[in-house]
């Protein structure tokens, strides 16, 4: 079974999530390819496809929308999970908690278009690289922080979820 990871990473976190979770797939003996979307071609030769985008403004960035649009009749045939990236994990506790509330909206645009198996969303890095100085400031004051958020045991889970998905699929066919 060939599978396609595919994601918008501007920074690095989603691309660290997308090889992280194709070297889970890869552990069931699945054929995976882990490219970034402006890399990925066609997708009808994959028989899965993992998705993922960083999020900015509360949205997928719209490369991966367009992915998501212009492959939407092959998607909504295959089995599909889609991931987000964002900064949950760096967040005061009680502004993490609305966060992740909010990440069914993020990925609500695409349900109907190609029904996912599974959506998450997923913390990442947050360096103080990323901000203009002000925005660092305000997040200071909201009790925000900076760093790795990635939680990697998570990660491994949905990625083993996903290969144990796949592999069932695999021997039902």
């Amino acid at each position: 079974m060939r599978v396609l990871v595919t994601y918008v990473s501007p920074h690095g976190s989603t691309r660290g999530i997308a090889e992280r979770l194709a070297m889970r797939l890869r552990d069931g003996g699945l054929l995976v390819d882990c490219l970034p979307i402006h890399e990925t071609g066609s997708i009808a030769d994959y028989d899965a496809v993992v998705v993922g985008s960083a999020i900015h403004g509360q949205a997928w960035l719209p490369e991966a929308s367009q992915f998501l649009s212009t492959h939407a009749d092959e998607l909504i045939v295959k089995p599909v999970w889609l991931y987000s990236v964002g900064m949950p994990g760096a967040l005061a506790r009680p502004l993490r908690k609305f966060a992740m509330r909010e990440a069914p909206k993020v990925v609500a645009p695409f349900l109907d278009m190609i029904r996912p198996r599974d959506t998450r969303l997923f913390s990442g890095v947050v360096s103080k690289q990323q901000f203009p100085a002000v925005s660092r400031g305000i997040l200071r004051l909201m009790g925000g922080r900076f760093g790795d958020f990635r939680n990697w045991p998570d990660i491994d889970t949905w990625g083993a979820n996903i290969r144990d998905d796949l592999l069932e699929r695999a021997r039902s066919a």
